[in-house]
C-alpha cells in the first residue's frame, strides 16, 4: 500500500479513494470507502485500453462474469461502470497478504495442516467458479489472499467461459461464439499453466486444477513444481518443463503429495475434480461456512496479521491537499504476447497452426513474467473484526490512534514522510535491509537525496551504468539525471537469442525510486514487449535492485560499471 500519488482522482463513482494498492497491465488499482463508509478495492482500467471497443466488450463480459460467482470463499464484485469514459469496478476487501507474499517473505513454506486446510478453502472457491460457468483460469499465489477465516481468490480479470480455444471463445467471448482474444493467444502465468493452456487447446475448469496443485506445491516447498524462468532456457524452458516434465514434489508433505501429482497430471480428464478434492483433504472436518473451523495458521502468521492491520495508520484522509491531476502516464499493455519457438514444437501444433502466444501483465523478457496481482478483497468477516480488536490493543498500548482499514495489498508500506521504514517482511525484496531504498543523510532523510537538495529528479546515487548477468543474458540498465516524467531509463539486453532496448520515464523520485512503463525502442515482438513499472533499490553493499511489479520471481541485482 502507497500514499497516492498527485495525479491519482480523489473519486472514483461513488468511491473516495485513500491509497494505492497495486498496478498491473489492467490498471491502478486503489484502497477506497463508499459514503457509507464500506472499504472496498477499486481497480481503474488504463486510459489506453479504455479507448479499444475490443477491450471494452471484453470488461464488460468479464464484469458480468465476476458478478456470477458467490460463496464465501472468493472476493465479490460489488459494483462497476463498464460504460464510464475510464471503466472501473470495485470489490470487497480481503484483509490479509497474499499467498505469495507469507511464503517469499513474511514466513516460508507452510506446514502440511496448513496446506491441507488451504486445499480446501481453494477447493471450494473453485467450485464456486465453476458452477458460474466460467474458468479462472490464473490461479497462482498472488491471486490467493490469507485470512485468519481461511483463504481468499481473487482477480477474475481473465476468467472465462470453458470451451473455447485456449481463447475464451465462447459464451464468455463476443455473445455469439466467437473469441475476442486473437487466434493462438493464450493468457496466463507460466509456472502455473496447464499444458493444454500452453499449446492454445480449449480451456476446461480442468485447468484451474491444474493450477491448484501448482499453487499447492508452492504453499508446501516455496518452489514452483516445473521450476522457474530464471532457469537455464528461460521462459521457453519453464513451458516446455510444464507440458511435458514430471513435477518436483521434493518436500511436499507425504499425506498431500499424491493429491498434488494428481492435480498436475498432464491429461485434464486424470485430474480430480473439486468435490474429490475436497474429500482428500477432510474438508468436512477443517472448513465450513466460509471459514476454517480452528486456528489454522501458525503462531508467527496469527501475529503478523495483527501487526498487518496496525501498519494501516491514518487512512481516513486521501492524502495532502494535492493539484488537479495532470495525465496519467502512458500504460503497458494488457496482454503481450511472447511467442517461443521451442513451446510451439514441442506442442506438436497442426500444420498451418500458428504458435500460440503466451500472454501476461508483464513482458516476460524483463526479470518476472506473470501479471500484477491486484488487490481486491471481501467484506469484513471474523478475521476482520479479530483484526481490529488486535490492532486497538496494540495502539491502546502505543497510546496511538488505530483506523479500522484493512490491507491486502502485497507491499505495504507507510506513507512518504511518515518517517516509518518498511520492515524486511513488507518489502519487495527480503535481501533488503530496512534503510535499502533510502541511503541515510545527515539529516536522516529517507528519501534517498542528500540533505537540503530538491526532491523532484533522478537521486544521483542512482545516476550511471549498471550491468547484471542471469541465465546466458547481459542487462545493462543507464539511469540518467532528469525529473518526474523524463526518460531516465535505458535497459538494454543481449545474449542467448535476444536483443532488445527499452526506455522508461521516472514515476517517483520520493520513498523507493520508481520508474514508469517501459517501451520498445529496439527490437520486434513477440521477442521485446513493453513492461510494467518497476521499482529501484540501493543495496547496503552497493548494488541496485530493479523489481518489475507483478513478478514472482525476485527482482535482478545490478552492479554499477
Amino acid at each position: 500500500m502507497e500514499q497516492l500519488h498527485p495525479y491519482d482522482p480523489h473519486h472514483i463513482g461513488p468511491y473516495r479513494l485513500l491509497a494505492r494498492l497495486g498496478a498491473g497491465g489492467m490498471g491502478q488499482v486503489y484502497l477506497a470507502r463508499s459514503d457509507r463508509g464500506r472499504t472496498v478495492a477499486v481497480k481503474l482500467v488504463h486510459h489506453d485500453l479504455a479507448a479499444r471497443e475490443e477491450f471494452r466488450i471484453r470488461f464488460r463480459q468479464e464484469v458480468a462474469a465476476a458478478r456470477r460467482v458467490g460463496g464465501e470463499w472468493t472476493a465479490p464484485v460489488l459494483d462497476a461502470d463498464t460504460e464510464a469514459a475510464t471503466p472501473w469496478f470495485a470489490t470487497g476487501y480481503v484483509a490479509g497478504p497474499s499467498l505469495r507474499q507469507v511464503v517469499a517473505h513474511d514466513f516460508g513454506p507452510l506446514p502440511g495442516r496448513s496446506v491441507r486446510i488451504l486445499a480446501a478453502g481453494l477447493a471450494y472457491a473453485l467450485q464456486d467458479i465453476h458452477r458460474a460457468g466460467i474458468v479462472h483460469r490464473d490461479l497462482k499465489p498472488s491471486n490467493v489472499l490469507i485470512t485468519l477465516d481461511g483463504p481468499r481468490v481473487i482477480d477474475f480479470g481473465i476468467a472465462r467461459a470453458p470451451g473455447g480455444a485456449g481463447t475464451g471463445a465462447g459464451a464468455g467471448a463476443d455473445g455469439g461464439g466467437g473469441g475476442l482474444t486473437r487466434v493462438g493467444e493464450v493468457i496466463g502465468s507460466p509456472g502455473f499453466m496447464a499444458p493444454e493452456q500452453i499449446r492454445g487447446e480449449p480451456v476446461t475448469a480442468a485447468c484451474d486444477i491444474f493450477c491448484l496443485g501448482a499453487v499447492l506445491a508452492y504453499a508446501a516447498t516455496g518452489r514452483l513444481p516445473f521450476g522457474d524462468a530464471e532457469q537455464p532456457g528461460g521462459l521457453a524452458g519453464l513451458l516446455l518443463r510444464s507440458t511435458e516434465a514430471e513435477p518436483d514434489l521434493t518436500g511436499v508433505p507425504a499425506e498431500l503429495h499424491d493429491l498434488v501429482r494428481d492435480c498436475l497430471h498432464r491429461d485434464p480428464a486424470a485430474r480430480p475434480g473439486p468435490a474429490e478434492v475436497l474429500a482428500r483433504v477432510g474438508a468436512g472436518d477443517t472448513v465450513a461456512d466460509g471459514r476454517a473451523l480452528e486456528p489454522w495458521l501458525p503462531t508467527p502468521l496469527v501475529a503478523g496479521l495483527g501487526r498487518h492491520a496496525v501498519q494501516l495508520l491514518d487512512r481516513e484522509d486521501a492524502g495532502p491537499d494535492r493539484a488537479a491531476a495532470p495525465p496519467p502516464p502512458p500504460a503497458a499493455p494488457a496482454v503481450v504476447a511472447a511467442a517461443v519457438a521451442a513451446v510451439a514444437a514441442a506442442a506438436a501444433a497442426a500444420p498451418g497452426t500458428p504458435p500460440p502466444a503466451y500472454s501476461s501483465y508483464a513482458h516476460p523478457v524483463h526479470p518476472g513474467y506473470p501479471p500484477m496481482a491486484s488487490e481486491p478483497a471481501r467484506p469484513r468477516t471474523a478475521s476482520t473484526a479479530v483484526l481490529l480488536v488486535v490492532a486497538t490493543v496494540v495502539a491502546a498500548l502505543s497510546a496511538g490512534t488505530v483506523y479500522a482499514v484493512m490491507s491486502g495489498a502485497e507491499d505495504p508500506r507507510p506513507p512518504v514522510g511518515s518517517g516509518r521504514t518498511p520492515s524486511a517482511s513488507s518489502s519487495p525484496s527480503a535481501s533488503v535491509s530496512a534503510s535499502a531504498s533510502a541511503p541515510a543523510s545527515s539529516s536522516g532523510s529517507q528519501s534517498g537525496f542528500p540533505s537540503g537538495s530538491p526532491q523532484s529528479g533522478l537521486p544521483e546515487a542512482y545516476v550511471g551504468t549498471w550491468e547484471a548477468v542471469q541465465g546466458g543474458r547481459t542487462w545493462r540498465l543507464t539511469l540518467a539525471r532528469g525529473a518526474v516524467g523524463d526518460p531516465v531509463m535505458s535497459l538494454a539486453v543481449q545474449g542467448d537469442g535476444l536483443a532488445c532496448t527499452w526506455s522508461a520515464p521516472l514515476r517517483s523520485a520520493t520513498g523507493p525510486v520508481e520508474l514508469d512503463a517501459s517501451t520498445v525502442t529496439s527490437g520486434a515482438a513477440p521477442t521485446c514487449t513493453p513492461g510494467a513499472w518497476s521499482r529501484l533499490r540501493l543495496l547496503t553493499d552497493g548494488t541496485l535492485s530493479r523489481e518489475l511489479a507483478g513478478s514472482d520471481n525476485p527482482p535482478l541485482t545490478y552492479s554499477r560499471q
